[in-house]
Order: C-alpha cells, then sequence, then structure tokens
C-alpha cells in the first residue's frame, strides 16, 4: 500500500513511541514523537540492510521523495551504495567550496597580507571590486587566462590600467599560493602577458615650480567641502606622505605632545615617524572635535562613527574640482613637490628627505636606518616646509631653483 500526501498531513506524533507509514519498495514515512516526519528508504547492499534518509517533511514532497527513491535504487542496481555516493557527492563539493578562487584568495591574503583584515586594504578591495564578483565562486582549477582578463578589462575600460595591471600581479601572487598549497598545477597569468596596454608607471603628475605651487594652495584654502577632506587636503602638501596612509591615518598614532605621527609602511614593511609641524597640529585640533570619536582622522562620511576611512578617490577628486586634473597634479605628486623643492630651492640634505619619504635608505654598508634616524633634524625640516609652504600661500618673494646652502 502507498501512501498519500492527505494521509501524511493527517498523520499525528504518537506519545509513546516514533511509527511508520510505509509506502512502496521500502520507502517509508518515518513520523518522530515531537511531529517530525522524515522519509526513508531501507535496502540491502552487500548483505547489509541500510537506510537511506530522502527528506524531511514538507520541504520534501512525496512526489520528489519518491523520485529521489528511484534514483537510489538505480544505484543500487549498477552496484553502487546510495549512502556512500551521497557521501561522495558532499565531500566533492565541500572540496569544490574549498578550492573556490575567492576562498583560496582570502586564506593567502590573511597569511600573506599586512593589515588583511583592514576592510580598506588595498589588495583585498582591489580583488573585491575587480575579481571576485565574476571568478569568486568559480573553482581556481576551472579558472582560465580568458576568464581572469575578462576582469581586467572592466577595469581598463574604467580607465584605470594601473589598477588593471596590478589586478593582475595580485590574481598571480593568489594562482601561487594555490600551486602551493596543491589547488591547481601552474600559475596561469604569466599567459596573459603583453594583453594589457603597457602601464604609465609610478610617475604621477605633480607641480614642482614654486609659482605654481603657491597657486594650488591659494586654490587649496578656497576649496568647499567636508572638513575632514578640506583638514586632509590641506595636510597633504605639508606631510607628503603615501595618499593611502594618510586618509588610513588612526587617532590614537598622533602624539600631539610630541608633535609626531607614528604608523607602519605596509611598502616598505618598516615603522615610520612623521614630525608635524605646527600648522599641521592646528590642522588636526581643528579637526579633533568632528571625528576624534572615531578610529580615523579623516573618516568616511557615510559611517559617521569613524570606523572607516575616506574613499580612496576624495583628494584626487577634490584637486580635480579645483581645477587639476590627473594630468596637472595628483594627490601622491604632493611627494614629489617636496622632495623636488626641499632639495633643489631649500637645500636640505636628501639623506634627510628621503628618510622622511619613507624610502628604504641605507649606508654605505647596506645598513637600513631605523626610524628615528636624525629625528631632530627632520622636526626642523618639517617646520622649515611648512612655513615656506605659508610663505607661498600669502605672496612672498618665491626662491628660484637655486640651493641656498
Amino acid at each position: 500500500m502507498s501512501i498519500s500526501d492527505t494521509a501524511i498531513k493527517s498523520a499525528k506524533p504518537r506519545a509513546d513511541k516514533p511509527y511508520k507509514l510505509p509506502d512502496e519498495k521500502g520507502m517509508y514515512l518515518y513520523i518522530h514523537t515531537n511531529g517530525s516526519k522524515y522519509f526513508r528508504l531501507d535496502y540491502r547492499f552487500a548483505g547489509k540492510r541500510k537506510t537511506l534518509a530522502l527528506g524531511v517533511y514538507p520541504e520534501t514532497t512525496l512526489k520528489e521523495a519518491r523520485e529521489k527513491r528511484e534514483a537510489a535504487r538505480k544505484l543500487i542496481m549498477d552496484g553502487v551504495d546510495p549512502n556512500e555516493n551521497k557521501k561522495a557527492i558532499k565531500a566533492s563539493k565541500s572540496e569544490s567550496a574549498l578550492n573556490n578562487f575567492e576562498v583560496i584568495a582570502r586564506e593567502w591574503g590573511a597569511k600573506h597580507v599586512n593589515n588583511w583584515g583592514d576592510k580598506n586594504n588595498r589588495s583585498k578591495r582591489m580583488l573585491e571590486k575587480n575579481v571576485f564578483p565574476w571568478l569568486g565562486n568559480k573553482p581556481i582549477i576551472d579558472i582560465l587566462p580568458m576568464d581572469i582578463l575578462s576582469c581586467l578589462r572592466r577595469v581598463e575600460d574604467r580607465g584605470t590600467i594601473e589598477t588593471a595591471h596590478r589586478t593582475l600581479q595580485i590574481c598571480g601572487q593568489v594562482f601561487r599560493y594555490a600551486v602551493a598549497t596543491s589547488r591547481v598545477d601552474r600559475d596561469i597569468t604569466p599567459d596573459l602577458r603583453g594583453a594589457l596596454p603597457p602601464a604609465k608607471g609610478d610617475h604621477f603628475a605633480a607641480i614642482t615650480d614654486p609659482k605654481q605651487v603657491a597657486e594650488l594652495l591659494r586654490a587649496i584654502d578656497s576649496y568647499q567641502g567636508s572638513l575632514s577632506a578640506i583638514s586632509a587636503l590641506k595636510l597633504a602638501p605639508m606631510v607628503f606622505v603615501r595618499p593611502g596612509e594618510l586618509r588610513a591615518a588612526e587617532w590614537e598614532h598622533i602624539d600631539f605632545e610630541a608633535k609626531e605621527w607614528r604608523y607602519f609602511v605596509t611598502k616598505t614593511k618598516t615603522e615610520h615617524i612623521v614630525p608635524l609641524s605646527n600648522q599641521a597640529i592646528t590642522i588636526l585640533n581643528e579637526l579633533h572635535p568632528v571625528t576624534g570619536h572615531g578610529r580615523f582622522i579623516f573618516s568616511s562620511e557615510r559611517t559617521p562613527r569613524g570606523d572607516r576611512c575616506m574613499s580612496e578617490n576624495t583628494l584626487n577628486a577634490a584637486l580635480k574640482r579645483l581645477g587639476y586634473g590627473k594630468d596637472i597634479m595628483t594627490a601622491h605628486g604632493f611627494r614629489a613637490m617636496a622632495r623636488t623643492i626641499l632639495d633643489e630651492v631649500l637645500g636640505f640634505r636628501p639623506d634627510f628627505i628621503e628618510h622622511q619619504l619613507a624610502h628604504a635608505v641605507r649606508d654605505a654598508n647596506g645598513r637600513a636606518y631605523n626610524r628615528t634616524s636624525h629625528l631632530k633634524e627632520r622636526h626642523k625640516m618639517m617646520q622649515s616646509w611648512a612655513d615656506y609652504l605659508d610663505s607661498l600661500k600669502n605672496g612672498a618673494k618665491i626662491l628660484e631653483f637655486k640651493k641656498i646652502g
């Protein structure tokens, strides 16, 4: 006798023990004392009696349970144990999930990328924005060079070829990690060599002529925006750190008494100290009542709690609004501005400047200087630099490109 949908719906639990409502060909409905109803199939395989779970009612309908029963009976006829087949499929799906590109990429990042846990980590954001939406759920072994190229073309179409090259580099690192952990046989990214137009390199547009710098500083003073964006724009030429380091600056790293900003530089894997001029301290003091309750100095306007820093495009977008497109001046260009003028106009020692740029400066024996090298002199240099910028902005006589000793 077979059971019906009506019989299943009307079946009530028994307080003393579970019971069965039989269907055909070894299938039945198992009714638990708590009222739960399970479809099951009793069968024999290799001389042993076994039971296969077919689903829970009503998530699994009677029709679906019977279809699973017939599929199981066919496996038995073919000499395959349905329970073992079910386990194999489950293991295969689990293994496939563990070998998806996104799973491997996040595993690589957690082990090999500094500050990976930061939601604004550049490598992670590139993967999340440029790769994961299209390849994240795909087993890495099934990814072809053309799949990666399709992702890179989307980045290229946005006009950011340097980002496309960087994304390709990151994908290569993920693939090499997958090779090392036996998830894939080889790194396929070298197959894309030459597929992208050449990157322009690390030469960011910068203004280095003091007369033009004076005009830029006056334009910055006229910028209309959030206090966070205005403060970052004013501070950028004074401290000339990398834009990513500036926008991710944290209040806990500022020592107001010592007039220093101390943080870890991911690019060179070293700790760095930025002496803060009186002008820089003034800017920070004015901003503190607004963002001082949160983690980041220059917090995103979208997160009032201050647990997210401003966008990487904020400063360049502000410069563009002031009439300085990326072919004229970039946020990164403040570094070249300071390096050029501090050396060729104000005559500061190149090694002082290189230290302040957080470059990997070494002595004659090849040893890297520590973060406190020439700190006293760098404090003087940073104050002189801020004073010089003020003098340019206020219309003082501009020194030409000639060292003053």
